[in-house]
């Protein structure tokens, strides 16, 4: 099924400014909130949908990148770095837990209630997010590429398994919850009675208490290393982009879920071409003989040398286009092209005899700017000037 548009979702204009996108956020949010709708799977979606679209119209990035490509400028798996698909309830919370209150839910400031989480259990804390540049070629960029990173990061304990108990003996059921992890608490509000779950507060939502910490990793359940990450890279991508990988930051603590790898894109400076958005640029340089009578030359292209043909009379300033040999767009399947720009070269120092035979062309008719009706002879009495 279709995305509905992101404003729609919020019900504010594409003028709208932060404030008022946080605030529509916000009422959209405390009307499909779970805790006001228990077990309602279309408030769920409502509610995860509202979060998708603040996520993107809250950054001014993705927001300016969804304003001029739609959906597919910020789908992650077209290299956009938009929503990340498949959130959960506690990704939400934790995420933009700020606009409702310190524990996540808008229920908190309100009626002194705690949040619905997923489940509503906790298990340890969610790790931080990694930060990484990666430098590519043009021509890694114009194939997409496959990267082998070495990343120094938080992972979990080999010697505990995540757990942060020194062993088995030293985890014990929780004595507040009862092992389940959360508590339920019934608050009267004018809404009525309310029943909400919250995330035990002795065991942080794991149902369990360690009595003896594991020794390698002091009970945190990670420890730094270094790990070897594969990220496939789409072609297209900018200077700029960030690319995103769920799961492959740091570890999270006491057995909690990691963070995310966000991947930032640096090009590498190409020797002959530059970049302009999908297309190429190159620079040519001819010497007056080749620009008046015409030859066949090599250009770099992406990917290796084409040969061209320069006709006779080629001007300063001619842009000659090679289609489809520019940059894949990573939003859609369009190709732009290599556009070469054509310079006349001056030498700086002639020999006596270059100097006699360009004095004896200074007078020529055609040499004059802008000249009016062409000598159809003009060619072949330069090619014998310069033979």
């Amino acid at each position: 099924m279709a995305k509905r548009d992101y404003y729609e979702v919020l019900g504010v204009s594409k003028s709208a400014d932060e404030k008022e996108i946080k605030k529509a956020y916000r009422k959209v949010a405390l009307k499909y909130h779970p805790d006001r709708n228990p077990d309602d799977k279309a408030a769920e979606e409502s509610f995860k949908e509202a979060a998708e679209a603040y996520e993107i119209l809250s950054d001014p990035n993705k927001k300016a990148k969804y304003d001029r490509y739609g959906h597919a400028g910020v789908d992650p798996n077209m290299g956009g770095g938009g929503f990340r698909g498949g959130m959960t309830m506690e990704d939400i919370f934790d995420q933009f837990g700020d606009i409702f209150g310190n524990s996540g839910s808008p229920f908190e400031s309100f009626f002194g209630g705690g949040s619905r989480r997923s489940g509503g259990t906790r298990t340890g804390q969610r790790g931080s997010n990694l930060r990484i540049k990666v430098s590519l070629s043009l021509d890694e960029i114009s194939e997409g590429v496959t990267k082998k990173i070495k990343v120094k990061k938080q992972v979990g304990c080999d010697t505990c398994g995540g757990s942060g108990a020194k062993d088995s003996s030293s985890v014990k059921s929780c004595g507040t919850c009862g092992g389940a992890g959360y508590v339920r608490q019934v608050k009267s509000t004018f809404l009525g009675q309310m029943q909400t779950t919250t995330a035990c507060p002795n065991c942080n939502g794991s149902g369990q208490t360690i009595t003896s910490n594991c020794t390698t990793c002091k009970g945190e359940g990670r420890t730094y290393n270094e790990e070897t990450i594969e990220i496939d890279i789409p072609a297209g991508v900018e200077e700029g982009m960030q690319l995103s990988m769920r799961g492959n930051g740091n570890a999270g603590k006491n057995g909690g879920p990691p963070g995310d790898l966000l991947i930032n894109i640096k090009e590498k400076e190409h020797e002959s071409l530059a970049r302009d958005g999908q297309n190429v640029i190159y620079d040519l340089f001819l010497n007056f003989a080749d620009a008046a009578l015409g030859t066949s030359v090599e250009v770099p292209t992406i990917g290796g040398q084409v040969k061209i043909k320069i006709p006779p009379g080629t001007q300063a300033g001619k842009i000659f286009r090679l289609r489809g040999k520019g940059l894949p767009s990573v939003q859609s399947y369009s190709k732009g092209d290599q556009l070469i720009n054509v310079n006349i070269w001056t030498p700086k120092k002639l020999s006596k005899e270059e100097e006699k035979i360009l004095e004896k062309l200074r007078g020529a008719k055609n040499f004059e700017p802008n000249p009016g009706k062409t000598d159809k002879g003009f060619f072949e009495r330069m090619k014998d000037y310069f033979n």
